[in-house]
């Protein structure tokens, strides 16, 4: 039997970086919200007026840590930042399987990372780590 909702195993994501797939092992969440910027006018002869313009997108993701791929991939960036002054960029990828058996597929282009949290190591539990992250745009695609 399907469920008529979404549920986040039936989400999934995929990082390309400066070209390059990330094998992101494990990620147990995906959090993704649109950022906007209020534009609003104060006439002296009517009421205020107000309305939103997109201002990209913000998010987060979190791995339990399988392989070393996030910690090369920002090791890297800092590398080569200091090496050559390059900032990086990539695009996310997510796909969602719909109840009606249908794919929806987004694309966030114009992205910058941060590794907010590069694990934890406690005797005995999984090393989870985080990265937040910023994008331009998002689209279907």
């Amino acid at each position: 039997m399907t469920t008529p909702y979404t549920i986040g195993r039936q989400g999934s994501i995929i990082l390309i970086w400066n070209g390059a797939r990330i094998d992101l092992e494990d990620v147990i969440d995906f959090q993704v919200r649109q950022e906007i910027k209020v534009q609003r006018t104060n006439p002296l002869n009517k009421p205020p007026i107000e309305f939103n313009t997109p201002s990209g997108w913000r998010g987060s993701f979190t791995i339990d840590r399988g392989n070393y791929a996030l910690d090369t991939l920002f090791n890297a960036d800092e590398l080569a930042f200091w090496n050559a002054s390059t900032i990086s960029s990539g695009v996310l990828y997510c796909y969602i399987q719909e109840a009606d058996g249908s794919t929806s597929k987004y694309e966030y282009s114009g992205l910058t990372l941060t590794f907010s949290n590069a694990g934890k190591f406690d005797s005995e539990n999984i090393v989870a780590q985080t990265v937040d992250f910023f994008a331009s745009q998002r689209r279907s695609v």
